[in-house]
């Protein structure tokens, strides 16, 4: 009987994930502008291209009000979202640690289109 040859395939990519990340992106979004919790997933999902849901974003907010990072002001049946100091100096301290990973490699990354 003859053998099987094996066939190489492609090693498939391998994606890290990054622990905390959504809590970056929801601070980085509302320091630009306050935002309801419903803004920011259309916001970050459009960015990660993908459809986010309140199960995503609600309890990453709730844990970043738990620790005093962002506060809400409600409108009627909304809420909107906005850095606290502490936040500010979180994000200010976030985007440095950030800078310094990932130094040098705006090169090699490339923005899809679409």
């Amino acid at each position: 009987m003859a053998k099987k040859k094996k066939v190489k395939r492609k090693a498939e990519p391998v994606f890290l994930e990054f622990r905390g990340f959504l809590s970056f992106l929801i601070l980085h979004e509302v320091s630009i502008k306050p935002l309801t919790g419903e803004d920011l997933a259309k916001k970050i999902g459009s960015r990660k291209g993908v459809v986010l849901t309140p199960g995503t974003i609600y309890p990453a907010l709730k844990k970043l009000r738990a620790k005093k990072l962002v506060r809400y002001t409600r409108f009627g049946r909304k809420k909107v979202y906005e850095l606290t100091g502490s936040g500010k100096r979180t994000l200010d301290h976030q985007y440095k640690l950030f800078s310094k990973y990932f130094f040098g490699l705006k090169k090699f990354i490339k923005r899809k289109n679409g």
